[in-house]
């Protein structure tokens, strides 16, 4: 308590620390609940967060980042006579008025606790999942009038499958701890399906897909959804930068349409549930879609195909240099983990008709 209260002094918290501990599932960077008593009113709460410089290295930049963007979406809910303390984070000032603090211990920053709200880890049903692409969609179309170019990337080049399939080679090639030879299958299939790997970048590139501002994390967990109104406030905002709307609507799918989890062994479980594709597209496009271009809106399918094919490369990337960025809970996790996302890959491929006449039939409703 006393380390926590040394840190907490550096921040403009309201009240005195009473209580701190661990908080939440995250894996990369260090989260505590703070508890903070007011003198005769009701505690409140705050979460403290030390960053993660190892995987965030330019944190001026991402703290810059976030607080723009959630001062962005707050000024839009006031603007519509919403509560702008509940649709988004609010990052607590240090006393001096930064927005983190560095200490020898590392750099830390505040959010208020957003009370009376819930996260979710799994997709449950059809309901869940398309609250989460209207949760998505929502923050799209907040953010639709900001300029993109004016954020950082936190972390270059995160969807650019292009390089990712480079470093794949390059791993292949180094064969690091001799695993190379038991996974050629998985390599030829990486190989085999590289061509469509710049697609989307090509797509930018040309003019023909805009930048936008982009979560690229878009996974159940970092929603928080408010228990009685059931309105939504986007969370961690480390990976927000620019990128592609198509990111983000195609993470969504790898990760909440597929039949099976992500380390699944029995391949012949996985799978993408249409159903659970239409949820998410649905909620997706009724928030965003008329904001969507017709090239953003025709490449939706294929989107959830290739954030599919990245992570799958990523999974044999990690798995060929010994398994350093990914955390494993047993050997040959990440090994497992490409295989469902490879997997997942040819039943979209199956698919991908479906899939477009289900985006078509949504757009024509809107």
């Amino acid at each position: 308590m006393k380390e926590m209260e040394a840190i907490c002094r550096l921040f403009a918290f309201e009240g005195r620390l009473i209580h701190a501990e661990p908080y939440g599932c995250g894996h990369i960077n260090d989260t505590y609940c703070l508890w903070f008593d007011r003198g005769g009113r009701p505690p409140r709460r705050y979460i403290l967060q030390r960053i993660n410089t190892d995987i965030f290295r330019d944190v001026d930049g991402l703290m810059r980042n976030i607080a723009a963007v959630t001062e962005h979406i707050r000024a839009g809910l006031r603007a519509e006579g919403r509560d702008d303390s509940r649709g988004t984070l609010t990052v607590i000032p240090t006393v001096d008025g930064g927005l983190y603090a560095r200490t020898d211990d590392g750099c830390y920053r505040a959010y208020v606790f957003l009370e009376n709200t819930v996260s979710l880890q799994t997709v449950e049903n059809r309901d869940r999942f398309a609250a989460l692409g209207r949760a998505f969609g929502r923050f799209q179309k907040q953010l639709a009038d900001f300029d993109a170019s004016s954020l950082v990337e936190t972390i270059p080049d995160f969807h650019n499958t292009v390089r990712r399939c480079i470093a794949l080679e390059a791993a292949v090639k180094r064969d690091a701890v001799g695993r190379a030879a038991s996974v050629a299958a998985e390599i030829a299939f990486a190989d085999a399906k590289k061509g469509e790997a710049g697609v989307l970048i090509e797509g930018a590139e040309r003019g023909e897909l805009p930048v936008r501002v982009t979560h690229n994390d878009t996974k159940l967990n970092n929603v928080l959804f408010d228990i009685d109104s059931g309105e939504t406030a986007v969370i961690d905002l480390d990976t927000v930068m620019p990128g592609l709307v198509l990111y983000d609507f195609g993470d969504s799918i790898r990760f909440g349409a597929s039949t099976a989890a992500e380390d699944e062994k029995d391949l012949s479980r996985v799978g993408m549930d249409l159903t659970l594709f239409e949820a998410y597209a649905e909620g997706f496009l009724e928030t965003c879609g008329d904001m969507l271009t017709s090239a953003e809106r025709e490449l939706l399918p294929f989107s959830a195909r290739l954030m599919t094919y990245e992570c799958g490369v990523r999974f044999l990337t990690d798995y060929l240099e010994g398994d350093v960025y990914f955390k494993t809970h047993y050997p040959g996790q990440n090994l497992d983990r490409c295989r469902t996302q490879f997997r997942l890959v040819a039943d979209m491929e199956g698919k991908q008709e479906q899939m477009r006449r289900i985006i078509n039939r949504i757009t024509a409703r809107l």
